[in-house]
């Protein structure tokens, strides 16, 4: 069963859509948006600061989401796909963004709508990064701008794990 834990009076606000896996963790000054989606062993750490998930944002397994004390709050947009294993501190992740596996995302970063951080990148502290980029790298570097034309990169992931959280929704019965 998840746990959802109180921290020093503030207690988790979920829509009552939000679909949590049995071992994710929820602490604190979280909110999240409706179809949104915490899998297996995933933390969101609302301690010392608030984290925000939007609408149909899908955090994926072992993450660790995370604030900055007063420096940085973290917030994470509608229609994000944050991958497996990554790291997200105290930084912005705007709508329709997919962060790949293992990535990490530190303080006052933004990732700006739309764009892409690479398996495996290291977004710097403070970093802006423009919309529709993708970034790629130790540090983390705009290697290119994404096309206009197609959809957000968050999207079918967001639209997939919106999907299976019903599925595990049904199974839990």
């Amino acid at each position: 069963m998840s746990l959802v834990l109180p921290f020093e009076g503030e207690r988790p606000d979920l829509a009552e859509d939000v679909y949590l896996a049995p071992t994710a963790t929820v602490i604190g000054k979280v909110r999240m948006g409706e179809r949104s989606s915490v899998w297996f062993g995933a933390v969101l750490r609302g301690d010392v600061g608030r984290i925000t998930v939007g609408r149909g944002t899908n955090v994926q397994d072992l993450t660790l989401i995370h604030v900055t004390g007063d420096a940085f709050d973290t917030r994470i947009g509608d229609g994000v796909t944050v991958g497996h294993r990554c790291v997200i501190h105290g930084c912005v992740v705007e709508d329709g963004c997919l962060i790949g596996n293992g990535a990490i995302v530190l303080d006052g970063a933004v990732v700006g709508r739309d764009s892409i951080v690479a398996a495996g990148a290291v977004v710097p502290p403070g970093m802006q990064i423009p919309p529709r980029s993708m970034v790629m790298g130790i540090p983390g570097k705009v290697t290119r701008r994404l096309d206009f034309d197609a959809p957000p990169p968050g999207q079918e992931g967001a639209e997939h794990y919106v999907e299976l959280a019903r599925k595990y929704r049904g199974a839990e019965r």
